[in-house]
């Protein structure tokens, strides 16, 4: 269907007379949009205060598309209204993904031309009249907001990343602060954080060992400790640090029961992240204290790890007596090196022979010198097992009750700290 040209001053002064009913009925339609707004996004939800500015954003919103279609406004003459620009830094500064945000936006743009063609439709019985208006209101309206959308968004990125580099500083502060056992202000504390103190911690250390794919390590640190959480029944969410590039520090909130974790759950969580990512782990600790000892408990375990390099394992954790003990011999390496050297004589090689000698030898002396216990424990025959342990005793030079205690603490440096404590 085409239209005769209409009378432009006809035209115009319906355009004006729409933008006066907005002004005249702004209460009125900013409830309405923000009834369904709030409604239709879940992320909007919640907070009174967020909910407050929404309404400022729109009626603000509103209140300047009034103005520009009665005065007759150039759109790329009109700024974003005060409103408008602080709903959006709130939601940055909230964490409130961007999408919700621009879909506000988007379904506000929806519901007020609805709103706007019904007025249209009481004011105008001419056909072609209520065309050209409705084209020429539209054309305003969608001209505006992808205008005033554009710069809200701007806001929002700038808000955000200066929110998120405060907070950083603000967390580093309040880990420094805690981790030196200093006095804090808890509450200023647990909201710097997003963490409740006063309650069971698990200290980690979580690091990749993939230098050549630094760009996703720390997605994947941050991923392996999501996954970490659910794994462990978590209803309040990690506390994650990054360190650097590729090493962050965590903390797992267990409440006021701790629950007893199994070691197989840092497994399962793993098969969802690289395979450079290692975890070291501490005690479960409670309070303020424990916040700091579990830390530094992790910290020792990592140093087991690292000092064992690619042959450690991807997950030490400081609850394994075996892993305390490693992390006391880590402390003196030359110590333990010649511990090692005096203790094992010739079992102190970096063979494959020597290798598997050593570990036998670990397990039968833990299975109280039991040649069916240690066989079953490696699915070994038994015969196998006397073999193993009589070349053990003939390379090491000395029967194995002579310095049993120093024998048992080589073998143990020797399985927890690898290659390093190997005589050069």
């Amino acid at each position: 269907m085409t239209w005769e040209p209409v009378d432009p001053e006809r035209q115009r002064a319906r355009v004006e007379q729409l933008g006066t009913i907005v002004g005249a009925q702004l209460k009125e339609i900013t409830d309405y949009l923000h009834l369904e707004l709030t409604e239709r996004i879940p992320e909007l939800q919640g907070d009174p205060l967020l909910l407050e500015l929404l309404g400022t954003s729109i009626e603000s919103n509103l209140e300047t598309i009034g103005h520009v279609a009665r005065y007759d406004v150039d759109v790329d003459d009109v700024t974003t209204p005060w409103g408008a620009r602080e709903y959006a830094r709130r939601l940055a500064q909230h964490g409130i993904s961007p999408t919700a945000l621009i879909r506000a936006y988007r379904l506000g743009q929806q519901f007020f031309l609805e709103w706007s063609l019904s007025q249209l439709a009481e004011l105008e019985d001419d056909p072609a009249v209520a065309y050209a208006v409705a084209q020429e209101f539209m054309w305003m309206v969608f001209r505006y907001i992808d205008s005033i959308s554009e710069q809200v968004v701007l806001e929002y990125e700038a808000e955000r990343e200066k929110w998120l580099a405060h907070r950083s500083t603000l967390r580093t502060e309040v880990l420094e602060h805690l981790l030196a056992r200093e006095r804090v202000d808890l509450a200023a504390a647990e909201s710097a954080l997003g963490y409740r103190l006063h309650q069971h911690h698990l200290g980690a250390v979580v690091w990749s060992t993939e230098t050549d794919t630094v760009a996703d390590a720390l997605g994947d640190m941050q991923r392996f400790t999501v996954l970490a959480g659910r794994a462990l029944g978590l209803s309040a969410t990690p506390c994650f640090q990054p360190r650097d590039r590729t090493s962050g520090w965590a903390w797992f909130p267990l409440g006021h029961s701790a629950p007893e974790v199994e070691p197989q759950l840092w497994c399962e969580a793993l098969k969802g992240v690289g395979e450079g990512v290692r975890v070291a782990l501490g005690n479960v600790r409670a309070g303020l204290d424990g916040f700091a000892a579990t830390h530094e408990e992790a910290l020792r375990a990592q140093q087991v790890a690292l000092i064992a390099g690619d042959a450690g394992r991807r997950v030490v954790t400081y609850a394994d007596p075996g892993a305390r003990t490693a992390a006391m011999l880590a402390a003196d390496m030359q110590g333990t090196r010649d511990l090692v050297a005096s203790s094992l004589g010739g079992l102190a090689q970096d063979t494959d022979g020597a290798a598997r000698l050593r570990e036998t030898l670990a397990v039968f002396l833990a299975e109280k010198g039991s040649y069916v216990a240690t066989a079953e424990r490696m699915l070994l025959h038994k015969n196998t097992v006397k073999y193993r342990v009589d070349k053990a005793v003939a390379q090491r030079g000395r029967q194995l009750d002579e310095d049993r205690l120093e024998l048992e603490l080589a073998l143990l440096a020797c399985d927890w700290l690898g290659l390093g404590v190997l005589p050069d």
